[in-house]
Formats: C-alpha cells, sequence, structure tokens
C-alpha cells in the first residue's frame, strides 16, 4: 500500500479531510469541548503571534541541557534510539548533527517548569490555555532536521502540537488496538505498530491495518498552525524542512478510561520503564559508555 506522499504537495493529501479552526474559535468552542469530540483539528494562529525562532531560541535556551536522540535515518528501523544530553546551542552549532545522511537527530526537552520560556518560545501565554503544569502533562520542545521521521505509534495523553520554524507531514488513524498489530508489549512497544511506515503497508502481510487506514487523515502542518490529536489516535511524522522546531503539550485525561488497550499498555509501559530504565531509548547514560 502507498500513499501519495512524494508528490503530497503537488497532488493534494490523501485520506479525510481535517477539520480547520480560527484561533478565536478554537477560544469560544475550548479546549475540553474539542478532547470531547474526539477528531483531529489543525487550528490556525493569529499572525500577530511571534515566537522566538531558531536564532531567538538559541540565544534565549542555548545553555539549557536538552535529550539529543539519535537513531539510524530508516524508516524501518526496529532498534531503540540512542540519546544523549547535550547543550542546545552544541546542537544548533555543530552541523554533523544536522547533515550526516546515516542519522536521524532530534531534541526533545520538557520545559514544563519554566512558563516564561514557553511563552518566549510560543509567542503568547500558554499556561492556563493548556493547564500543563499539572501532575503527568509536558510542555515538550521538539528540534530537528529535515527526513527525520517518527514511526507509526499513538500517545495515552491529549496531544495540542504547535508548528513554529519548518514544517511536517502527519498521517494520522483513528483509534483501535489489534487491527494496528502491534509491537511487543512485553518489551515496551506496545504502542507502536508492526508497521513502521503507514506510507508503505504490505497488505497480505497487515489486512486488517489496510482497512484501517481507510480512515485515514493526513496533513502538512504548517508554521503558526496547531494540530490537535487525540489521545490513541495512531500517528506518524515526518520534519520537510532543514531546521524544525514545534512545541506540544501533552495533557492528562479520562477519555483513556473509555480505551482499554491504550491504558493497559500506558500502565504496563510506565512499569517496564521504571524496572528497566528503558522504554523506546536507551538510557542517556547508556548511550555515553
Amino acid at each position: 500500500m502507498s500513499t501519495a506522499h512524494p508528490a503530497a504537495e503537488r497532488d493534494g493529501l490523501a485520506g479525510l479531510p481535517v477539520p480547520r479552526l480560527s484561533f478565536d474559535e478554537f477560544l469560544a468552542f475550548g479546549r475540553q469541548a474539542l478532547i470531547r469530540a474526539d477528531v483531529p483539528v489543525v487550528i490556525t494562529l493569529p499572525k500577530d503571534i511571534q515566537g522566538l525562532g531558531t536564532d531567538g531560541l538559541a540565544q534565549r535556551l542555548g545553555n539549557m541541557m536538552v535529550t539529543l536522540f539519535t537513531e539510524p535515518s530508516n524508516k524501518q528501523n526496529s532498534e531503540r534510539w540512542t540519546t544523549k544530553d547535550i547543550r542546545l546551542a552544541e546542537f544548533f552549532e555543530d552541523s554533523r548533527y544536522q547533515t550526516d545522511p546515516g542519522t536521524w537527530n532530534r531534541i526533545v526537552s520538557n520545559i514544563r517548569d519554566s512558563p516564561a520560556d514557553v511563552n518566549a518560545v510560543l509567542g503568547f501565554d500558554a499556561e492556563e490555555l493548556f493547564d500543563y503544569r499539572r501532575s503527568l502533562n509536558a510542555a515538550n520542545l521538539w528540534i530537528s532536521h529535515r527526513g527525520v521521521f517518527t514511526q507509526s505509534h499513538f500517545d495515552e495523553l491529549e496531544n495540542f502540537n504547535i508548528a513554529l520554524v519548518g514544517r511536517k507531514r502527519f498521517v494520522l488513524s483513528p483509534p483501535g488496538s489489534w487491527e494496528y498489530y502491534p509491537r511487543s508489549v512485553m518489551h515496551g512497544f506496545g504502542d507502536k505498530s508492526q508497521a513502521f511506515d503507514f506510507d508503505d503497508v504490505n497488505p497480505a502481510r497487515f489486512p486488517k491495518l489496510v482497512t484501517k487506514l481507510a480512515q485515514r487523515r493526513e496533513l502538512i502542518l504548517e508554521p503558526g498552525q496547531m494540530l490537535y490529536l487525540p489521545l490513541g489516535w495512531w500517528h506518524q511524522a515526518e520534519s520537510l524542512e532543514e531546521m524544525n522546531i514545534n512545541m506540544n503539550f501533552w495533557l492528562r485525561d479520562l477519555k483513556i478510561l473509555r480505551r482499554p488497550y491504550v491504558l493497559g499498555v500506558a500502565l504496563y509501559t510506565a512499569a517496564y520503564r521504571k524496572l528497566k530504565g528503558v522504554y523506546n531509548y536507551q538510557p542517556a547514560e547508556a548511550a555515553s559508555q
């Protein structure tokens, strides 16, 4: 099975349409009402919102320690990512992190405990809007280069993803469990599909998934846009520009009780990660040995 990904911009995106809202419509509708609706939505931020951008981010947060996630540039990679802690400035200054053709590198840092930095990065006050400082919630800074690919998976938290610099292509598919042929739950991969790339699915091997993907949505998230992605929805993402900077907010919600598979995987994964010190990546200290 193959979609129109290489020609997405030329021929349009495949799948069902994704609803669009203005920021004012989002505020009027309300975050909780959007969560209850339980469908992906793209929200356009006001044009006068100005975040830090790449240079401003490097200047303000360059000394901050962040986690660098590294993996081979292979959409079918079955190994765990490796990680190490570096200063954000190092990622921007060392071109090897962005130009090595055999490696994908991405920065991830949860800055929820620095609301002033969150607001500066975004260009607006996000604390009341997302209530991201509650237990288990997160405000994550993501930075990646062209081609970095996140394999198909689901989140156990509600996800609001804001594109600040660069564009990302998302493929989204409705909640489900065995139709997606999950990887080993026992090894902490229950939130990931054996079909790593929804653009390249073998119908003989994954017939139920082919049927499920008939309901997929595809979109390219542009700077100044925010994607609401409900918990339990399967998705993958690919960075399209030389520099891609996103902020996303993960928010816990009782909706998870209506999705037993998602809840079970989340609970098991939390225990597995605590006992083993590993989830879908090697611990930073292991990567440096």
